[in-house]
């Protein structure tokens, strides 16, 4: 499962104002090659959505549906009961990770400086995600990286079609996109969201996977 997600490299970020929309942005990235698909509960019924896309997508391997703002003990069991791969939260919380331990599932936790990553990463956590990306910037992985090589960092926040292949050249061994995903779909429709994906992942070039 890890492998694969880092295979797949690309996170989908998804926030959806509903249902419907979430389910749509998801199906879109999906198209357009985007293939590691984050709903966060700050999507309205975020567990329906996360229980239909794994029913939908379940003979496809490659695509892995999982959580985010993942706040809670509560949160993180209704998202593995929903079908969720992996959990993703804002910040580190031993008790989600607890609970993702013993449901063998994953959790990718928020950290931003390098006692959080070393925490989380002590705690077994596999890879870490880099939250703000915007605000650290991919320097901030080669600086961990320089003492810590071995940590797997994940930006999430700021990541852009103008500086992805930067964050892969600096070692992010996948990064989140959020909001740049779906910011078309009011003007250009779901398509867009399928058009935004390739761009992403051809933005990323061929710099192999860390």
């Amino acid at each position: 499962m890890l492998e694969q997600l880092q295979k797949n490299y690309f996170f989908a970020v998804i926030r959806g104002k509903d249902e419907h929309d979430a389910i749509e942005i998801a199906r879109h990235a999906i198209k357009g090659g985007i293939r590691n698909i984050e709903i966060t509960f700050s999507t309205p019924n975020a567990t329906k959505v996360m229980t239909q896309l794994s029913e939908e997508f379940a003979d496809d391997s490659s695509v892995i549906i999982g959580a985010g703002t993942v706040m809670s003990t509560e949160l993180a069991e209704q998202a593995i009961a929903a079908g969720a791969k992996f959990l993703v939260s804002p910040h580190f919380s031993q008790d989600i990770q607890t609970v993702a331990q013993a449901h063998e599932n994953l959790y990718f936790p928020g950290c931003a400086t390098a006692t959080e990553i070393v925490t989380a990463s002590e705690a077994g956590c596999p890879i870490i995600k880099l939250f703000p990306g915007g605000v650290l910037g991919p320097g901030f992985i080669k600086d961990i990286h320089g003492p810590i090589p071995e940590v797997n960092l994940m930006p999430s926040g700021g990541v852009s079609l103008d500086n992805v292949a930067a964050w892969k050249k600096a070692g992010a061994c996948a990064v989140g996109i959020g909001s740049a995903l779906a910011s078309k779909v009011a003007t250009d429709g779901y398509n867009s969201v399928t058009e935004i994906a390739e761009a992403f992942v051809k933005a990323a070039g061929d710099e192999p996977n860390v």
